[in-house]
């Protein structure tokens, strides 16, 4: 078993949004199979699915009611394994997610859990008695706004869950939990997935005394510490590569809520047996304030330096023993070029300068369906969104303790909202962009007649063919994979520039992610441009002129120089 995932780049597919075979205006399994040769001329080398479990969508299929079914909307148990087929014939490896801090509460085990305090099922999940008053058991709040504990009459009980009341977090203190997780692991890994994308696995383990939040900055119900890296958890995640994953050539991803940099060694250090990545979220701030009230929703104008910063020391302690995952988007993020970029004027080179900078660093790359082709954020009135999140924030901050206006909510969600990322895939300029022959569960993105794939596989110069050219170097330049990293022009506010270095050959990455003319104070002599965003590279002597959003990656085998760029 190899670290064949080094050199792979993973494209996520959230399948309700990706392409609809049958016309219910839902994406669908054999949608998918459809869209394999689009993926494999791409490049990719995995494919990361969200969700496709059976469920009541209350989370849009993050509230799985049974692990071992596909849900009717997405197709069958049979179109599954023909998808792996038809992958893997193509060298397309699948990757599925894995939702196990919670269920939804139309599981069988939850179903059993709240029938009575003694039942078998009871310990599966977080049953606690009322505070003396009747409140709830401590002060936690739910990821989705309001208490993280929910009263059932049933049995005079609070529940806890992390995210909607919908989702009762498992308990993983129970063993008998933990080896039924183990079971329909193996039962998809039999059936030939490659690997997990482990949700919020760094919540699995609780402090299980509960304890209040002494700091509240005034909420009724705080978000923090308590909700991730209980005391078990390395344990726990040790237990499932022991059992499991050792057992299968597998990659692994885990989504680790609340993990700082050393968290993360403790997970990806090969050493100890646990995961081979995990996503952090420090990189996906560069626009929000950080410990206000209004969590997500305060935003603030992207700053460089701090993305700079961040992407830096996560390169640089992760380089000896551990990994690190490359991404600006994904099914909970914005676009990245509507947060953090331009995405009017200068959408194709923006969208081609976040990319240039992010797959040179040393990780594993992943790019979100429609990156690809630079789609870009929403523009919506308040009730086309239909993810809970917005909702629930919405009247709570808005509505109820009046911590925001409308306006400044509404914008923030233009920024920040996560059905920014999933809105229908968008394939040609006919009806409904291609997506459906239906009515979309969620509204096409009206921009879609200028922005498809249809246009950007008719245009040389497009982001598509920039994105697989990018992968195409991922797999032929090693230095990619196992060259040291180091960040030039820290303190520049526009430009992002760094080396790759290795004994075989360097890399040089510059992007001036501004809307203004640059120089970048750093001398090219000796090196080649090998991929530029503009029609002709950068021009460069002492120093680099950068147009706006302009980018490359120059390159220079070992032994041409001595000397590498300072780090000025």
């Amino acid at each position: 078993m190899g670290d064949w995932w080094k050199k792979a780049v993973v494209y996520q597919i959230y399948p309700r949004s990706f392409k609809d075979s049958n016309g219910d205006g839902f994406g669908d399994l054999s949608g998918i199979i459809e869209k394999l040769d689009y993926l494999k001329n791409l490049g990719v080398d995995i494919i990361w699915l969200s969700p496709v479990y059976q469920s009541p969508q209350k989370d849009n299929g993050y509230d799985i009611s049974d692990y071992r079914k596909i849900d009717p909307r997405f197709g069958t148990n049979e179109d599954m394994y023909r998808l792996l087929d038809q992958a893997h014939r193509r060298n397309i490896k699948i990757v599925m997610d894995l939702v196990v801090n919670h269920t939804s509460d139309q599981h069988y085990w939850f179903q059993e859990s709240r029938k009575s305090k003694d039942n078998p099922y009871r310990d599966y999940y977080f049953w606690r008695d009322p505070k003396p008053d009747g409140s709830e058991p401590n002060n936690w709040g739910s990821h989705f706004s309001g208490s993280a504990w929910t009263f059932d009459e049933e049995t005079g009980q609070y529940y806890l869950h992390y995210f909607t009341k919908q989702q009762p977090d498992l308990n993983w203190e129970n063993e008998k939990v933990r080896q039924a997780v183990y079971d329909v692991m193996r039962f998809w890994m039999d059936k030939g997935v490659d690997g997990w994308r482990m949700d919020v696995i760094g919540g699995i383990s609780k402090y299980t005394d509960f304890p209040d939040y002494p700091e509240t900055n005034g909420q009724k119900y705080v978000l923090g510490k308590y909700h991730a890296n209980g005391p078990r958890l390395h344990e726990y995640v040790q237990e499932m590569n022991r059992e499991v994953l050792s057992k299968y050539d597998c990659v692994t991803v885990g989504e680790a809520n609340g993990s700082d940099i050393e968290a993360t060694k403790k997970y990806t250090d090969p050493r100890r047996h646990e995961l081979n990545m995990v996503f952090n979220f420090d990189h996906m701030a560069a626009d929000q304030k950080r410990g206000t009230p209004a969590g997500k929703w305060a935003v603030k104008p992207f700053d460089l330096v701090e993305l700079k910063k961040t992407l830096s020391d996560w390169q640089l302690e992760l380089a000896e023993n551990g990994w690190n995952t490359l991404y600006f988007e994904n099914h909970d993020q914005g676009r990245v070029i509507s947060r953090y970029g331009n995405d009017t004027a200068y959408r194709v080179q923006c969208a081609k300068a976040f990319a240039t900078v992010l797959h040179g660093l040393k990780g594993t790359p992943y790019v979100y369906q429609g990156e690809e082709i630079g789609m870009v954020n929403c523009d919506y009135e308040l009730n086309d969104y239909r993810d809970v999140e917005i909702h629930n924030a919405y009247r709570e901050l808005v509505i109820e303790e009046k911590i925001m206006t409308e306006k400044v909510f509404l914008d923030a969600v233009a920024k920040v909202g996560r059905d920014n990322a999933r809105t229908p895939m968008q394939w040609n300029n006919g009806s409904h962009a291609g997506f459906t022959e239906g009515t979309p569960w969620l509204k096409v993105n009206s921009n879609y007649k200028e922005i498809n794939v249809s246009q950007a596989l008719n245009d040389p110069d497009s982001i598509y063919y920039y994105y697989q050219k990018l992968i195409e170097l991922r797999h032929t330049h090693d230095v990619l994979t196992n060259g040291d990293f180091s960040l030039l022009l820290p303190d520049h506010p526009h430009i992002f520039a760094y080396t790759r270095h290795s004994e075989q050959e360097d890399l040089l990455v510059v992007a001036n992610l501004s809307e203004s003319q640059e120089v970048a104070t750093v001398s090219t002599e000796g090196w080649s441009p090998l991929i530029y965003n503009y029609p002709d590279p950068p021009s460069a002597l002492s120093e680099i002129q950068l147009r706006p959003y302009e980018a490359a990656i120059f390159h220079r085998a070992a032994g041409e120089s001595e000397q590498l760029p300072a780090n000025t």
